[in-house]
């Protein structure tokens, strides 16, 4: 018989509690039978290990079904409501927040809005005054809030902090993860938007079929998220996928020529209806955002391009069957294209999704 060194009992324990507890996850409702039968473990020890999750509050005792005949067999749940994460939009006018439970459930929305250019301290005012509000009126005590995730334009490294942000004032160096802790005093997280928008298609949205998927955001500005084999994948310092930076691509130069007559849902409506000079600058438009995205695609051959954010909202069709048509000819393969499953909800829920996956690593062991 082997015999146990120091420590593997305790690391047992910590592999019966997570093939336990991830079990229940995932059937939501079950007997000790049924988890016993999917985890492979003794009945004794799935009994001892759901006593413990419950003293931590993780898990609850259901109670039977109703009309069960003789002595009903004992069901457990996972307490999605054990606790909470939030995720937010700080964006350059819209401020979007969502609460959720452990499950990813959202419970809750909120938006305020700023000036495109507000103060840095206004625009954090405004995230944390809606991040407080989204928290207060779903009626979560505040310190029930486990971890919080934000997601912002510009260059976010791993510490959570802009290291570059163009479009923002006095966005630049600006500590976001360490700000965003203070609001309920937990875990936080930061990321840059499209990275986020990239992560929410991928667990819910446009992209949930994919492992390789580029995300490309456009509105007033345009930035692109990296997904490789189902992970964000954003560089050494944070900058992966920000070919939009490159003057040469000319992305900021194409934004600012489709709206100058014109704003842009107007522009894609005048094409829709087959006006010749408004489907001309929406070509143009087209072609300069396959070019950055056709860079995209020949570095990482993804199985998805996606493409978001408001001008993909107001395009449509309008907009994506001549990106299409150029992808075609600048790549050796083009990926498919389709446009996000969300409308302004995606950077907060993949900010959501984020706070989860430290939730999930860091808290519950899995």
């Amino acid at each position: 018989m082997t015999e146990l060194r120091p420590g593997d009992a305790s690391l047992l324990r910590k592999v019966n509690t997570q093939v336990t507890l991830r079990a229940l996850r995932r059937a939501g409702v079950a007997t000790l039978t049924q988890l016993g039968r999917v985890t492979g473990l003794s009945r004794q020890t799935v009994e001892a290990v759901l006593d413990e999750l419950g003293e931590r509050g993780y898990v609850r005792e259901v109670p039977p079904d109703e009309g069960a005949m003789g002595r009903p067999a004992r069901r457990f749940g996972f307490r999605a409501d054990a606790g909470y994460v939030v995720g937010v939009e700080v964006g350059g006018e819209a401020m979007v927040a969502a609460l959720a439970d452990l499950n990813g459930e959202v419970i809750a929305w909120e938006r305020a809005e700023v000036s495109g250019d507000a103060a840095a301290h206004v625009r954090l005012e405004a995230a944390r005054e809606a991040a407080l509000r989204v928290v207060d009126g779903a009626g979560v005590p505040r310190p029930h809030v486990w971890a919080v995730a934000a997601g912002t334009s510009g260059i976010v490294d791993r510490t959570g902090t802009v290291s570059l942000s163009i479009t923002l004032p006095g966005w630049t160096g600006v500590d976001l993860a360490g700000l965003a802790g203070r609001w309920f005093g937990c875990a936080a997280l930061a990321a840059n938007d499209a990275n986020l928008a990239a992560l929410a298609e991928h667990w819910r949205g446009s992209a949930q079929h994919a492992d390789d998927v580029v995300y490309v955001l456009i509105g007033h500005r345009a930035g692109a998220g990296v997904l490789i084999g189902g992970r964000l994948h954003p560089g050494r310092r944070g900058a992966a996928g920000e070919i939009g930076t490159l003057r040469q691509v000319g992305w900021e130069d194409a934004a600012r020529e489709l709206v100058k007559d014109a704003p842009a849902g107007e522009v894609f409506a005048a094409a829709l209806r087959g006006e010749r000079d408004a489907a001309r600058r929406v070509d143009r438009y087209a072609e300069s955002i396959a070019v950055g995205a056709a860079a995209l695609a020949l570095a990482v051959d993804p199985d998805l391009l996606v493409l978001g954010g408001g001008h993909a909202r107001a395009g449509g069709e309008v907009l994506l069957d001549p990106l299409r048509r150029h992808l075609a000819e600048m790549c050796v393969s083009a990926p498919e294209v389709v446009t996000s499953t969300f409308g302004d909800e995606g950077v907060a829920l993949g900010a959501v999704r984020l706070a989860l996956d430290h939730v999930e690593r860091e808290m519950l062991g899995l």
